[in-house]
């Protein structure tokens, strides 16, 4: 069930049997010549589909817009400056535990978000652990779509080389898996992207001529995309199925 096609009588009628949802999270930025803007949005919101097909869960919006301000060079790019997304994700966070919400699972689409993510998590639990009553219980969870149970092998099995770090093949496939038609042919040179550190805007820029880092996504193909999205589906739906219980991390 999406949260977005469902009523507030269904959402109420689900929190009796789950306390539980999965929240798409992702970034608005450049891939590369061929890659589209919404890749690492549409990522985590594909694989999460593929997943709800395959077993009852709750998928919230997509939070589509994260921390991208190095991609800010190349059009189209929308950002969020990291202190903007922490407090954009405890309002969320406060908005489902006010509903009855304890569990929330964030599938996140770009490494860009990582470290703010866990920053609005800390922001969260200091504003549990300074208040003087007993609080509703609460478990967040980061988990990045590529780092799923057997996703990343499956990546470097399909792609040996030049799967790279951004504007990635097996990302490109995936969304190319899921909209066929946005496929697009580019010539790119070199053919597999050079590497180095990331910084600001200019600076990637100047680096990175077509946004790629490390990468060949002209290797990407709709069934790439869709043997990677099957896997990750499937181990999502185990790891999810863990999370919705209850089991806890150590």
């Amino acid at each position: 069930m999406k949260l977005v096609t469902a009523s507030w009588m269904e959402i109420d009628s689900y929190l009796t049997q789950s306390k539980s949802i999965l929240i798409p999270i992702g970034s608005i930025e450049q891939h590369g010549p061929n890659g589209l803007l919404g890749t690492d949005a549409l990522c985590p919101e594909i694989i999460a589909g593929e997943a709800e097909s395959l077993t009852p869960m709750l998928i919230g919006p997509t939070f589509s817009v994260g921390c991208a301000q190095h991609h800010l060079g190349f059009a189209g790019t929308i950002t969020l400056r990291p202190s903007t997304m922490i407090q954009s994700l405890v309002d969320w966070v406060a908005s489902l535990r006010r509903h009855g919400f304890e569990r929330l699972y964030f599938l996140n689409g770009h490494g860009g978000n990582v470290a703010t993510i866990q920053a609005a998590f800390a922001e969260i639990y200091a504003g549990i652990s300074f208040s003087a009553e007993p609080p509703a219980p609460l478990e967040l969870k980061l988990q990045n779509w590529w780092q799923l149970p057997g996703v990343a092998e499956l990546c470097r099995e399909i792609y040996p080389q030049g799967d790279g770090m951004h504007a990635t093949a097996s990302e490109v496939a995936v969304t190319y898996a899921a909209y066929p038609q946005a496929q697009k042919q580019v010539s790119m040179s070199p053919r597999i992207a050079p590497t180095g550190r990331i910084s600001h805007a200019h600076a990637y820029r100047e680096r990175f001529a077509d946004g790629r880092i490390g990468s060949d996504p002209a290797q990407a193909s709709v069934e790439a995309g869709e043997k990677i999205i099957a896997r990750a589906a499937e181990s999502l739906v185990r790891e999810y199925a863990s999370f919705d219980s209850g089991q806890v991390e150590r």
